[in-house]
């Protein structure tokens, strides 16, 4: 490129028209390339058919693209402008290099933009869960931001990038403590993904950060986490990795939700059945199998007893007799396999714990068919409201402490009660 034209003026007019045109020339061609771009991004979009050419447009790729041009041309042209100082020229010179360096980073980010994208609108979510890529394109953003900060604070004081860094290996345990937390997060970020230990969507419990909810999102220093009563609590991607916390991913991904529950029952109302009681027991229908065949064992067993005790066979305690809390066990379960809202393939059965001050644990412990929170609790609570109405039938009755009311209506009977409680 070459300014004859402008032999006839003065050194100085010539040197600051050759660099209007210079900028003219400059601002000319970034618009000329921004076109030509966004034509070429938009027809590889139509006939590739291809997610990643319309996540680069939406990223501003070829807008960040096109505003390389203007350094670019600037760095070209600037030795051809006529009469500018020596000074001038290399100080035009290092500033549009640093400015090149600048607007392509800015490119680089927006293509790990445009990937990130592309990834989180992947059709299958359960994919884009179990790979998030958040931290390491933040991680990318991070070392190319280091990096094209030397090269451009080199280019502006014109030395080689290779002084600063080796004057950065130096200062490399100072960097060490002031990028302690990016590096811990980055390591506990690795291996959360290689082990697959947290995903977008999983439902956690970290009591010590008060965080009980799901997984919202997973960044390189921060895991957010919506707690269900809508407050964000965001904890430190590398404590993920040094404490405990609770991921419930395998209960969802399971189909049943455990239920584990007790039935506190008075110690006093456990008590034998007797023929009356067995026979208007027998009229439930889930209770019928059962009674049939425990008193065709009975009968069997009272007869040898019969044969080899004799006359001490009248003594009650050497009889085998049903009793209330037992029936009302079996009754609980045959309830239970019944319920088409428990899950019938795992684990299922109800059991007696050991006996405390506050009454005898009937522990049910089995699975819901489904995982989703408000049917859970209706299933659960629909086989408790059962349970609770239906324990008179069995002469059986729940374990409470006597309150104030009682003992003003006159329904704590003093020692006796004292006693039972």
């Amino acid at each position: 490129m070459t300014f004859s034209f402008l032999a006839d003026l003065e050194p100085w007019t010539q040197a600051t028209l050759g660099l209007c045109l210079l900028a003219m020339l400059a601002f000319s061609a970034r618009f000329i390339l921004h076109g030509l771009l966004v034509r070429i991004f938009s027809r590889l979009g139509t006939s590739l058919q291809t997610r990643w050419i319309v996540m680069l447009l939406q990223s501003r790729v070829p807008q960040r693209l096109a505003q390389v041009a203007p350094s670019l041309v600037v760095q070209i042209g600037i030795v051809a402008v006529p009469y500018l100082p020596q000074t001038a020229t290399a100080v035009i010179r290092n500033v549009a290099v640093a400015l090149t360096v600048l607007h392509a980073v800015r490119v680089l980010y927006a293509v790990l933009d445009a990937l990130q994208a592309a990834h989180e609108s992947r059709e299958d979510p359960q994919e884009m869960q179990r790979r998030s890529i958040k931290s390491f394109v933040q991680l990318g953003k991070l070392l190319l931001g280091l990096l094209g900060g030397i090269v451009i604070v080199a280019a502006l004081i014109d030395r080689s990038p290779l002084i600063l860094l080796s004057g950065l290996g130096a200062m490399s345990a100072v960097l060490m403590l002031v990028f302690k937390d990016t590096i811990l997060s980055f390591t506990a970020g690795v291996q959360l993904a290689s082990n697959d230990l947290l995903r977008v969507g999983d439902w956690i419990e970290m009591p010590q950060v008060g965080a009980d909810g799901d997984v919202i999102d997973i960044a390189l220093h921060t895991v957010k986490v919506q707690n269900w009563d809508k407050t964000i609590t965001s904890i430190p991607t590398w404590r993920l990795m040094s404490e405990s916390y609770k991921n419930w991913r395998g209960m969802s991904q399971s189909g049943g939700r455990r239920i584990k529950r007790s039935l506190r029952l008075d110690a006093a109302s456990v008590r034998f059945l007797d023929d009356d009681d067995i026979r208007r027991l027998s009229r439930i229908e889930l209770l019928r199998p059962y009674l049939e065949e425990k008193m065709r064992h009975l009968s069997q067993s009272n007869d040898s007893l019969r044969r080899k005790l004799g006359e001490q066979f009248a003594e009650p305690a050497n009889l085998r007799r049903l009793t209330n809390i037992g029936t009302f066990r079996a009754y609980v379960d045959a309830y239970l396999r019944a319920n088409p809202g428990i899950h019938q393939e795992m684990t299922l059965m109800v059991r007696t714990l050991e006996p405390t001050s506050e009454g005898i644990p009937l522990e049910l412990y089995c699975f819901t068919a489904t995982t989703a929170w408000v049917r859970y609790e209706g299933i659960q609570g629909d086989i408790f409201d059962h349970l609770l109405a239906i324990l008179p039938e069995f002469g059986l009755s729940l374990y409470q402490n006597p309150s104030g009311n009682d003992i003003r209506l006159g329904m704590w009977n003093g020692p006796q009660a004292l006693a039972r409680a």
